[in-house]
């Protein structure tokens, strides 16, 4: 990080921006030691926010440089999406209002918020840092869609029901951009829903979100629908989209002929194969069309392309965003999925659906390919080579090939966890089976929880502090050697700790016995997965050692 709070994009600009997906990234490991190892490190969440709360004010004070609430942002990630380099000054002089930047900022308040409040459990300080990304959100969801009297126009199209970018000049004159793309659904990462245990638990908070609809009205009146209605199970959803704009962004989204294909979202509308956009500008043409494949454009080397390709990461953003809104829609909002089937399904199968598709990509269809092997013969049937599978950079929109670097398995290999929440032919006990587990399993915001341990109710218990000297696997950011004369007893103690686990002999020995369990049907089942055969085959038998699972 930079001392004035800005984080470097790439390694040939780092003055450029990419998305701001720390703060997100940061609570999910979070969560995630928490959920695993039964301690939550504030320390390391504590240091890292403060860090965030430079990076986030940098933000403002750059990308937002006229203090509407609507960013620039340039680059972010999405090379050579929009008409212009937005790494570079408009050819056509203005700045350009980005709506995906602008949802990315909403995104990261929300993601801030829900650390504040976490923060807040241990220290109440930190309501007021919540109360003020609360705020915040607030105000850029009302810049974002709604503009007063002779101002700019809303990034909102209300008769294409889309987001789009648009390009100003200050004041009344601005012009959006009609590309249906990536651009327009990035909005829809920015949601968020407040359990209400978390809400009852901090009265300051509460008070001044009470205070900020009764008194903002204009502001409240447009954003806060959803805070009067609550949702399923009492929840509160904090969200860019309302009701009504969700239900038509999804209408594009779902469609086969736009955004939906058969192994996910692509990241630019198929409607603009027949319909590109175009400009001519000072003599030069510039235009955007349907490319599903490689790229043809030589922006950022022309080495990846984002007109039209499927790529993991932001389509494992929008599934999880799905399951933010099914938590509190539940099955009261149903949606066409595919758009013009006449199948109408609640959000959480939506996902599943999204999640089935990028499966797809990498499973063996009835003829034994692999969609990412593009009918190679050596990769789909050499028996050297068939088992080992590419995690390319991203995927063609229509066919699946792999695109890209093929070591690109960082984010390619966020497909696990699809599996994992989803998948079909390796079930494991405990792995969510609906998208109501799936949510809970991984939205654990709730401040207590009843825990329960195979079957059996235990009474609440309350998590371990782990400071930053005892992260994950005992590693420590501090000089050890130096620590010893100061905290040698004190360390001593705290590493007992550390080794400490919460379960009785007899639980741990169950454990044991489930975890050894588990191994062996896991080992059964990939030996099974490894032949050509159909997995139905097997499904009685699956079902029945899943029973069995279970009843041990």
């Amino acid at each position: 990080m930079h001392p004035n709070g800005q984080l470097p994009a790439y390694e040939w600009n780092f003055g450029d921006v990419n998305p701001p997906v720390h703060a997100w990234s940061v609570f999910r490991t979070f969560k995630i030691e928490r959920k695993m190892y039964g301690r939550e490190d504030l320390d390391f969440l504590e240091r890292v926010f403060q860090k965030l709360l430079l990076n986030f004010t940098w933000w403002v004070n750059r990308k937002d440089f006229d203090g509407k609430n609507v960013f620039e942002g340039g680059f972010l990630g999405l090379d050579n999406i929009g008409l212009f380099n937005r790494s570079d000054p408009l050819p056509t002089g203005g700045v350009l209002e980005q709506a995906d930047s602008t949802g990315w900022m909403a995104f990261y308040c929300l993601c801030m918020l829900n650390i504040s409040l976490e923060l807040a459990k241990h220290r109440r300080t930190y309501e007021d840092i919540a109360s003020k990304f609360f705020e915040h959100f607030i105000l850029i969801s009302d810049a974002m869609q709604y503009r007063a009297g002779g101002e700019a126009k809303s990034l909102w199209n209300d008769e294409d029901g889309f987001y789009y970018d648009a390009i100003s000049w200050g004041g009344p004159w601005s012009h959006q951009m009609p590309v249906r793309s990536l651009v327009g659904l990035i909005p829809l990462y920015a949601t968020l829903t407040l359990e209400p245990e978390v809400i009852n638990k901090f009265p300051s908070f509460k008070k001044r979100l009470n205070w900020f609809i009764e008194n903002k009205h204009d502001v409240a009146g447009r954003n806060l629908a959803n805070m009067k209605r609550r949702g399923k199970d009492d929840r509160i959803l904090l969200s860019l989209v309302s009701e009504d704009r969700l239900k038509k962004i999804l209408q594009r989204m779902l469609d086969e002929t736009e955004f939906l294909s058969e192994h996910g979202i692509r990241s630019l509308s198929r409607y603009h194969k027949d319909h590109p956009y175009s400009m001519d500008v000072n003599g030069q043409h510039f235009e955007v069309g349907y490319v599903p494949g490689d790229s043809n454009s030589g922006l950022f080397g022309g080495n990846s392309n984002w007109r039209g390709p499927i790529w993991i990461a932001v389509n494992f953003l929008l599934v999880e965003s799905l399951l933010r809104f099914y938590m509190f829609y539940g099955n009261t909002l149903q949606v066409e999925c595919p758009t013009g089937s006449g199948d109408f399904m609640h959000l959480g199968h939506v996902a599943e659906e999204i999640q089935h598709r990028l499966q797809h990509l990498f499973v063996r269809g009835d003829d034994g390919r692999r969609a990412i092997n593009d009918g190679n013969e050596m990769l789909d049937y050499d028996p050297n080579w068939k088992d080992y599978l590419w995690f390319y950079e991203f995927f063609d929109g229509d066919s699946g090939r792999g695109l890209g670097a093929s070591h690109q398995c960082g984010w390619t290999g966020l497909i696990a966890k699809m599996i994992h929440d989803t998948g079909v032919n390796c079930r494991l006990p405990q792995t969510p089976r609906t998208p109501s587990t799936a949510a809970a399993h991984y939205f654990d915001d709730i401040f207590t929880r009843q825990k329960t341990m195979y079957g059996r109710n235990e009474k609440p218990h309350h998590l371990r502090r782990s400071s930053t000297s005892r992260s994950i696997g005992m590693r420590s950011d501090w000089n050890d050697e130096e620590d010893d004369d100061i905290d040698s007893h004190s360390d001593s103690r705290s590493t007992a700790r550390a080794n400490s686990i919460y379960l009785d002999e007899e639980t741990l020995k169950k454990k044991a016995e489930m975890d050894e369990h588990v191994a062996h049907y896991v080992a059964d089942q990939l030996e099974r997965m490894k032949s050509n055969d159909s997995a139905s085959q097997y499904q009685d038998e699956i079902e029945a050692q899943l029973d069995g699972v279970n009843g041990h």
